[in-house]
């Protein structure tokens, strides 16, 4: 953040959808809601929002709490909100250094906030309001007169509407995508796991089940050799099941030569800090979690793989929306869906919710008529939405019937940019050059070529460049490939 001569930071200027935010949350407010929930998805800038907030408390000498649902996220806001100038501020968190009962703003863990005498505040604003938290419960049962502003990319949890008024929205994934200030993205589903046998336990997939089913063998060498074929090398985020699961993963993806970190919740702060730096820093590649880095995630990454399926329509928009940010070399993102979840649940921009959820306790939740989902071209094999295909222009008939996805990836979103010709002879030119390298024939430069582009590479030249690690990874997965269909040819015979 720039500073000025008197070392004071220069506030970030709203964005028009941050203002909108503001002046809904006012609308709800003056219509005589107290309890308001606003729906800014990731990277729509809810801190800052939040800090004008405060800033708008403070301004008329009232207190504040701001509660974050995990530890790592507290140091992240006071950082965020002595960027926008707001100085007067305690950290309610174990025995923080920056602790202090007499400021005007407390910055909150809500697992501190249980444990301990809550102060007096005229505005609490809850960060992640989706994740219910009794003591945020008691304190709306307790203080009526006090305003609760709940911010979450994903408020669509049981019963909230019970609790909270109104629900604002000032912007949805799919319009900062329009405005530039998130990444397009595509998202490819390979072969969709069999779950019609896994037990379902509090709304979605039971963890042990579905982790047999997603620890085969096969599936996992899938995983690896995917991105190896279509990860082009991006900075990747991989969500498995559970902690075992993920630690496969990532053994898998060290056996394969590719640099990769763990994360969970028994990972400190200072190793979790030392794995965001060499992340950021192009040392790691690949950083596998479970649940870990859905939240309060601000890493550059491009790709997404998802190992592990569920029916929570809210974890599956938090799990894209960490590749979702904008940052230099991440302009687009790559969703490598191994679970089917954007099969089975739909793309992250269709999803929504127009109100907060009702439902009594022990009442079954009404069925909200679904998006359109995704469904393969027959031309192109790309899967979108509508009857036009983005990919190849292909316009699909209706028909009845029941679509379903089996064997070798393919396009959900249909908005992959296709190669130039300068892309096309960029690859050639390293395949020429690793037959050299190798002392292979010319023409298997061209059978590369062929296998990765579906034609033969007429019109291009003839001139040799270094491969870079995209190309080295696309031919060591080719080379995996081989391999397996080979031993499954020779078992097959035996």
């Amino acid at each position: 953040m720039m500073r000025d001569m008197f070392n004071e930071p220069v506030r970030k200027v709203l964005r028009p959808h941050q203002t909108r935010a503001l002046e809904l949350i006012k609308a709800s407010a003056c219509a005589g809601a107290t309890r308001i929930v606003c729906q800014m998805p990731t990277g729509a800038g809810k801190t800052v929002t939040a800090a004008r907030l405060v800033e708008g408390a403070l301004a008329k000498r009232n207190k504040v709490i701001f509660t974050a649902p995990a530890i790592s996220l507290i140091d992240q806001t006071v950082t965020a909100f002595e960027n926008e100038g707001i100085r007067d501020i305690g950290v309610m968190q174990a025995n923080h250094p920056r602790t202090d009962s007499l400021a005007r703003v407390q910055v909150a863990s809500v697992q501190t906030l249980a444990r301990r005498e809550i102060p007096e505040a005229s505005l609490v604003i809850v960060d992640e309001c989706h994740l219910r938290a009794q003591v945020i419960e008691d304190m709306m049962a307790e203080r009526p007169d006090v305003f609760f502003i709940g911010m979450s990319a994903t408020p669509w949890a049981r019963g909230m509407g019970l609790l909270w008024q109104d629900k604002v929205t000032p912007i949805t994934i799919g319009e900062l995508i329009e405005q530039g200030y998130l990444s397009e993205f595509t998202v490819f589903a390979p072969d969709v796991p069999d779950l019609s046998g896994v037990k379902t336990v509090a709304g979605d997939y039971h963890e042990g089940e579905v982790a047999d089913v997603m620890e085969g063998k096969a599936l996992m060498a899938s995983v690896v050799e995917t991105w190896l074929a279509r990860g082009e090398n991006r900075p990747t985020l991989l969500f498995g099941v559970n902690c075992a699961h993920a630690k496969q993963l990532s053994e898998a993806f060290e056996r394969a030569g590719v640099a990769t970190a763990y994360v969970d919740a028994h990972t400190d702060s200072v190793e979790r800090h030392v794995i965001a730096r060499r992340f950021k820093a192009g040392e790691v590649k690949v950083a596998c979690s479970v649940r870990t880095l859905t939240t309060g995630v601000d890493w550059p990454v491009s790709c997404i793989i998802d190992a592990a399926p569920t029916k929570s329509d809210m974890l599956h928009v938090q799990k894209i929306g960490r590749g979702l940010r904008v940052n230099p070399g991440t302009e687009d993102l790559l969703v490598l869906d191994h679970a089917g979840n954007s099969l089975r649940l739909g793309l992250v921009t269709d999803i929504h919710r127009e109100k907060l959820d009702a439902t009594p306790k022990g009442e079954r939740q009404p069925v909200e008529r679904k998006e359109k989902l995704p469904k393969d071209c027959s031309q192109c094999g790309a899967l979108h939405t509508g009857l036009t295909c983005p990919s190849c222009g292909h316009e699909r008939k209706p028909v009845a019937g029941v679509d379903t996805v089996d064997g070798e990836l393919i396009e959900v979103t249909g908005k992959k940019a296709k190669a130039t010709k300068e892309d096309k002879q960029r690859f050639y030119s390293m395949a020429l050059w690793m037959a050299g390298q190798r002392g292979y024939k010319p023409g298997w430069a061209a059978n590369k070529y062929r296998e990765k582009f579906g034609v033969w590479p007429r019109g291009l030249e003839q001139v040799e460049v270094p491969a870079d690690q995209a190309f080295l990874n696309y031919e060591k997965s080719r080379r995996i490939a081989w391999a397996k269909r080979k031993g499954a040819e020779q078992k097959g015979a035996a």
